[in-house]
């Protein structure tokens, strides 16, 4: 019987350890899952900012060539 016992308290103690570590990966899984959804979401911030900088550049050149064009009308 106490083979027996030991054998059981065996398969309980590697049946606990393998779920333990099958929830630690699980959760370690989900934690980077996340951090990556939450860098995406930074990236794209990014991303839509460079896209209205360069709009905006584009804007002044445009603003600067009008006012060339005015000061020039206004000379001549």
């Amino acid at each position: 019987m106490n083979d027996i016992e030991a054998i059981i308290v065996s398969l309980i103690g590697l049946a606990g350890s393998a779920i333990g570590s099958l929830c630690g990966v699980l959760v370690s899984s989900k934690l980077t899952q996340y951090r990556l959804e939450q860098l995406e979401k930074k990236v794209q911030a990014h991303n839509g900012l460079v896209e209205r900088t360069y709009r905006l550049e584009g804007e002044m050149t445009e603003v600067k060539h009008d006012i060339r064009d005015i000061r020039e009308e206004m000379k001549g």
